[in-house]
């Protein structure tokens, strides 16, 4: 961030279109759409843009109390998933003409355009407005190629043709447009596509990322594109195999199954509770599975790989491995609390989609819930080329009985996981919910 003296001269020149300033965060959409601007950088100046908080419209300090609160709230709307991509900014108090203020600077998308709620906003002179077609063909044109991260790429042996546009138009385009800007659409599909970072309007080809989450046959592209899960009877790989599957198909095909799958794996141990009460309790929390694994699926890696990401479900423990290690500023030291992103237009795409809710608290969130459900705590193992981590089973004494899934040869439910043949499993769904405090 600049220093103070720069902050200063930036604070009073109400002329400025890289500055923005609020009183009080009484609106945090309207700070937030200015924050979407900034990120835009439609004139191009590659410059950052400031948002002073504490600061009246002259650039006159207003006394409003800077606490740690205040500055929470600004930083956690980077990630909140309102804003997408994710912008890069940083958030300081910062002593100003005699007083201290909020000060947020907000650096240049290098993936624009940048959307919060579905719009693209951007800076007109001083003020800011929702980005006109033109200007948001500007923006999507913008980026170099050669600077992009591999969801970004072209995928150059895709056509138009290998996506599935009517579904990409149907089912996705509506979560992440705004209403009246759709009535008011005047984009072709490739426009449309290329707005979010799924097509290459240079190349005139698809991205990977549109290719993964609306190519008729991602795997004729991506080869490792996929999810494999097997079941151990035992604690080893040289155990008998209860069932396996490869979950194929597009991105939301892979998490629809995965969703669908992992709770026909848990085990539920039935233990008593008050009175005549009793209170189910299952040897895994799907909440802490389901974040593990889609955060597998978010941040492998793609490139130059046919491996899939791995679900390896043994008697005692489950570990989940995904091709590609740690990414850009993420260490073994900090991965639990720095966040980096190898496929940003992946993570927009879950977050979309409902799979993801919200950015960079994932670990911390997997580790309340295996806490809470009695696991010990997840071992996180990171190598050069991959990375894995390992679950184990909460351990209880059973006091009534157990309810333990009998897996048919392929272990799968009666509804369809992937690709491939249905399978039946004996159990229910009812059966393999955790209750809580229902009578005997």
């Amino acid at each position: 961030m600049k220093d103070a003296a720069h902050l200063e001269r930036l604070l009073t020149d109400v002329e400025s279109p890289r500055v923005e300033r609020k009183s009080s965060l009484s609106d945090g959409e309207k700070i937030q759409q200015t924050i979407c601007a900034f990120a835009n950088d439609l004139d191009g100046s590659a410059e950052p843009g400031y948002l002073f908080v504490g600061a009246d419209d002259a650039g006159s300090p207003t006394g409003l109390r800077i606490d740690d609160k205040l500055l929470l709230t600004l930083a956690s709307m980077r990630s909140d998933g309102t804003i997408l991509p994710i912008p890069s900014l940083s958030v300081d108090k910062v002593m100003l003409l005699g007083k201290p203020i909020a000060v947020v600077e907000v650096l240049p998308s290098d993936a624009p355009p940048v959307r919060f709620k579905g719009q693209v906003w951007v800076r007109v002179g001083p003020r800011r407005a929702i980005a006109s077609v033109e200007e948001e063909r500007r923006l999507t044109e913008r980026s170099i190629a050669g600077a992009l991260t591999f969801d970004r790429r072209p995928c150059l042996p895709a056509l138009l043709e290998d996506l599935d546009v009517e579904a990409f138009r149907r089912d996705y385009l509506p979560r992440v447009v705004d209403a009246v800007v759709l009535r008011e659409n005047q984009r072709t599909p490739e426009m449309q596509l290329a707005s979010l970072r799924l097509f290459d309007r240079r190349m005139r080809v698809p991205t990977h990322a549109g290719v993964l989450a609306f190519g008729r046959d991602p795997l004729e592209f991506l080869p490792g594109a996929y999810v494999q899960f097997t079941r151990y009877d035992g604690r080893t790989r040289a155990a008998p195999v209860l069932a396996h599957k490869d979950l194929r198909g597009t991105l939301s095909a892979q998490l629809a199954a995965l969703d669908a799958l992992v709770p026909t794996q848990v085990r539920v141990a039935r233990a008593a509770g008050p009175g005549l009460t009793h209170v189910d309790r299952p040897d895994y929390t799907l909440s802490a599975l389901r974040e593990l694994l889609f955060n597998a699926i978010m941040h492998r890696t793609y490139e130059g790989t046919s491996a899939p990401v791995r679900l390896h479900w043994f008697n005692e423990r489950v570990e989940i491995s995904n091709p590609g290690s740690l990414y850009g500023q993420v260490t073994r030291q900090n991965f639990d609390h720095v966040n980096d992103y190898r496929n940003p237009v992946i993570a927009e795409i879950m977050k979309s989609l409902g799979y993801v809710e919200r950015f960079g608290s994932g670990i911390a969130r997997v580790r309340d819930a295996l806490a809470r459900n009695g696991n010990p705590p997840a071992e996180f193992v990171f190598e050069d080329t991959d990375a894995r981590v390992v679950v184990h089973a909460a351990t209880r004494p059973v006091d009534i009985g157990m309810k333990e899934q009998r897996l048919s040869p392929e272990g799968l439910p009666s509804t369809e996981v992937g690709s491939g043949e249905d399978t039946q499993a004996d159990v229910s769904d009812r059966d393999l919910e955790p209750e809580e405090d229902r009578n005997p």
